[in-house]
């Protein structure tokens, strides 16, 4: 992925000092917690798309960095928090704020990274960049309740589960995209094009985040295979295999199992996969990628554009 973010590799390195600094702190508690996912590394998908929008209109570094940086505080924040609701003890390969410092700790932390992201965010007079992300985040909150209240009910649509994965992850990814072409000064027909871009791709990437869940090795993913399962939480390929499955009452019950040992999980993967689960997503998938790159051909011919159609095809076959 990295490779793919050559051309704004000078650029995400100063986004990755400034998410240093802003989480620097007189509180050596406050500081180690806030930096400890941070540390773990990640994609940086978010500061790079606004980087990447930015750079389809009049791109200037100082217009786009402290959105990059909020960005970014914002996706650390829901993972800070996820992780508490979900129990995580691993995230990108190393104990989470909660196994380490308890939930205590981990709802506060979660909380200080997004009002970090609310100082940045304040810097801007356009009032459409604070408007969208405002929006942005009630949505976040409502996908997160919607996952919750959902979990375990084997019952849900596909229009539930797209209902879902759009606000909790796409809009964010959308914003990103698009944001960083307004505070560069975009038109609305570029900046409009590139929110559907982040929209469609958003929605590919948490597909495939989803199929790789159950397919993926773990020393991949960074956390356990199957954790959705494991947690009730109801993605397209089961959608699709309780539907289809000439097992889907098996599937039901290992579903609805409140101990799941690793064969059961293993057992419920089978059903999903021999049913044709996890091609059915895929082709669903390719289809938000087909629609992202058509997003951007009324987009100026610039290498910002280039580098967003070759990330569209590193969503689609991507295996971390």
């Amino acid at each position: 992925m990295l490779d793919l973010f050559e051309e704004i590799k000078e650029e995400m390195a100063i986004v990755e000092r400034e998410l240093q600094a802003t989480l620097q702190t007189p509180d050596p508690l406050l500081t180690e917690t806030s930096t400890h996912l941070l540390m773990a590394g990640g994609k940086r998908l978010r500061p790079a798309f606004s980087l990447l929008g930015g750079k389809c209109a009049d791109f200037h570094l100082e217009r786009v960095l402290p959105l990059a940086v909020a960005l970014e505080l914002i996706h650390m924040a829901t993972l800070v928090h996820d992780d508490v609701v979900d129990a995580a003890m691993t995230r990108r390969g190393v104990p989470t704020i909660k196994a380490r410092w308890g939930n205590r700790i981990s709802t506060h932390v979660g909380d200080y990274l997004f009002a970090q992201s609310l100082i940045l965010i304040a810097r801007y007079d356009d009032p459409l960049i604070p408007r969208i992300l405002a929006s942005t985040s009630v949505k976040m909150c409502e996908g997160e309740i919607q996952q919750i209240s959902g979990s375990f009910d084997t019952e849900q649509t596909v229009k539930d589960y797209f209902y879902r994965i759009n606000r909790k992850t796409a809009l964010l990814i959308a914003a990103s995209c698009q944001l960083g072409a307004v505070a560069c000064g975009a038109s609305a027909e570029i900046h409009l094009a590139l929110r559907r871009y982040g929209h469609n791709i958003g929605m590919a990437f948490q597909i495939t985040d989803d199929i790789l869940d159950l397919v993926a090795e773990q020393k991949q993913l960074g956390k356990p295979v199957g954790s959705d399962l494991r947690q009730g939480i109801i993605t397209l390929p089961v959608i699709y295999a309780l539907k289809h499955s000439p097992e889907r009452e098996r599937l039901r019950t290992l579903i609805l199992s409140s101990n799941k040992s690793e064969e059961l999980i293993q057992e419920a993967i089978t059903i999903i996969q021999h049913c044709g689960g996890i091609q059915y997503s895929i082709e669903v998938a390719e289809k938000y990628i087909w629609k992202a790159k058509g997003a951007l051909k009324n987009l100026p011919q610039r290498p910002a554009k280039k580098i967003l159609e070759k990330v569209a095809d590193f969503v689609s076959i991507r295996k971390f």
